[in-house]
């Protein structure tokens, strides 16, 4: 392995580690800095999204109605040849319910494979496709922000 292949994966990891914190944040900006605009992207086989914005959309779906969560990434390799930079890595993302779902949970563990493009601005994710290989919980809390009844 040399310097350059290094450097690479250490780029990699802080776009990577920005998806992550802009996720827990709910940082919908923050993604600016993570997908190009015209990314696509395959969520578990059941969300084949076009666009960034599409891709963001979906993601506050799913996060903005929930209460905390954590996105672990881990075991990180970065391959580089003919069809360009892609990259996969692990994800553990725990989630807690919000309102009367609060004390709901649901786990995920899943793999990203990523496919990078180098941009003026950094590296970037032309393509993600997420495969999961195990879930736990209660998937429900994964909903759109909704008011609770009082």
């Amino acid at each position: 392995m040399d310097i350059k292949q290094l450097l690479l994966e250490r780029e990699l990891g802080v776009v990577l580690s920005r998806y992550a914190r802009a996720c827990d944040q709910r940082d919908w900006c923050a993604l600016d800095e993570v997908f190009v605009q015209e990314a696509t992207a395959d969520y578990g086989g059941l969300n084949r999204l076009q666009g960034r914005e599409t891709i963001v959309a979906m993601i506050r779906v799913h996060l903005e109605g929930c209460g905390p969560s954590q996105h672990l990434l881990g075991n990180l390799l970065v391959e580089t040849g003919d069809a360009g930079v892609e990259s996969r890595v692990y994800v553990r993302a725990a989630h807690r319910g919000a309102g009367s779902l609060q004390d709901l949970t649901y786990e995920s563990l899943a793999e990203y494979q990523d496919c990078w493009v180098s941009t003026p601005n950094g590296w970037r994710i032309v393509h993600r496709r997420m495969v999961i290989s195990h879930e736990q919980g209660c998937r429900d809390i994964l909903r759109p922000h909704a008011r609770e009844e009082r």
